[in-house]
């Protein structure tokens, strides 16, 4: 609908106009009274008002970007930082990706669900987008506490790298933990992988383990494994523990310290700035120049924009974070203590990006900015405001950096 805008001239609208009402035997005043002259008025305002709406709906798109903020810099080759169009009307150029479907890996406790706001962005503007459960979390039957190696939990996404086609290859994304299992794909897939997404992960060297990526907000491994109450004993408490599980407390501190609360105020901000913006400019690139037009188009803006004031925007927004940590499932914990073995001839080889979350409580950015520079990937991109979880917190700009990564040749 928003295409057909430009399609219509003013001379076109006021030809109909004219036709119309000398078919009629009345004048050529389109503002006249009457009844017979409200029955020709009808499927116009309807026109009109649908007209209106998808430029209310194009305006709010493109204001948007200005409270989704994200920057970003580079490690190695340097390509084009210009901002990209999240509207998929006007992207383009996807024929210039040559690998188009992402392999979304949830994070520690998380699952395939988390990614729901990720896949149908990345789908909307022609991209395959595809979320897996690791072994015992999200909707896989295995007991969390029976997951004892790397190898086990990242077996849903081996199976899906051995079933791929030869000549097929895929950008893979880690969360947190899942940066773990990316390094594993890295290292035993690497001709299958064309880019690997460290998402505030643990993108760990040879020798480490990824529990040692949380030390600072957990404890040493040692002392953790000694007097933690989140952590859970299935053999028995005489035997070593199996898994951990955050409280809920700690996954809403942790987790989702930027979920709901701030991002309902952006919303806020933006539903006030661009009703402020549709009242100075009302007319603003308006592809008919009517006065009624511009009436109508006022008028849908405010309807578009009360939306995002409304209790019900606040309610959805928290109701993520709610579902989020009803769906949490525990943290085996023997992949977690695992020594990565990474060789430089595989893991070495691929093409690492780290996006780093500057507001997150679970993974500092002290502690991002470490492994950066422990271990430098290719890219390095930041997300402004965001917390552990920008796939609810700040999911449009982590679109935008999904895209920009899968454009870099």
């Amino acid at each position: 609908m928003g295409n057909r805008l430009f399609c219509m001239s003013k001379k076109d609208v006021m030809g109909k106009e004219i036709g119309r009402s000398k078919s009629k035997g009345k004048s050529s005043s389109r503002f006249g009274s009457g009844r017979s002259q409200q029955r020709i008025m009808l499927p116009e305002e309807e026109l009109l008002h649908k007209h209106a709406l998808s430029v209310a709906i194009q305006q709010c798109q493109s204001q948007s970007q200005r409270f989704e903020g994200s920057m970003s810099r580079r490690i190695g080759p340097s390509t084009s930082s210009r901002r990209l169009p999240l509207d998929p009307i006007q992207i383009t150029n996807l024929e210039n990706i040559k690998f188009k479907k992402f392999i979304l890996i949830h994070g520690e406790g998380f699952g395939a669900w988390c990614w729901y706001k990720t896949t149908a962005l990345l789908e909307e503007v022609g991209l395959h987008a595809i979320a897996l459960d690791l072994m015992g979390s999200g909707i896989d039957l295995t007991d969390s506490n029976s997951v004892t190696t790397l190898a086990d939990y990242s077996e849903p996404l081996t199976n899906y790298l051995d079933n791929l086609p030869e000549d097929e290859k895929v950008i893979l994304v880690g969360h947190g933990f899942g940066g773990a299992c990316i390094s594993y794909a890295l290292e035993h897939y690497p001709k299958k992988i064309s880019k690997a997404i460290f998402l505030c992960a643990t993108m760990v060297s040879d020798g480490q383990k990824p529990f040692d990526v949380f030390a600072q907000e957990l404890g040493s491994a040692e002392l953790f494994m000694k007097g933690s109450k989140l952590l859970m004993y299935a053999n028995g408490e005489d035997n070593s523990p199996t898994g951990f599980m955050l409280e809920k407390h700690h996954m809403r501190s942790l987790y989702f310290n930027q979920t709901p609360a701030k991002v309902y105020r952006v919303h806020m901000a933006f539903a006030d700035f661009i009703c402020n913006e549709n009242k100075q400019h009302v007319s603003w690139k308006l592809p008919i120049s009517s006065w009624q037009f511009a009436l109508v188009l006022h008028s849908s803006i405010e309807s578009y924009c009360g939306f995002f004031r409304s209790p019900s925007m606040k309610l959805l927004v928290a109701q993520d974070v709610a579902l989020a940590m009803t769906l949490m499932r525990p943290i085996p914990l023997g992949p977690i203590m695992e020594k990565m073995l990474l060789s430089p001839e595989n893991y070495g080889t691929g093409r690492r990006y780290f996006i780093q979350t500057l507001d997150d409580h679970a993974l500092s950015p002290d502690v991002q900015e470490k492994l950066v520079r422990e271990n430098p990937p290719e890219g390095v991109f930041k997300i402004k405001g965001s917390d552990h979880c920008p796939f609810l917190s700040k999911p449009q700009s982590l679109h935008k950096i999904f895209l920009e990564i899968a454009r870099i040749p």
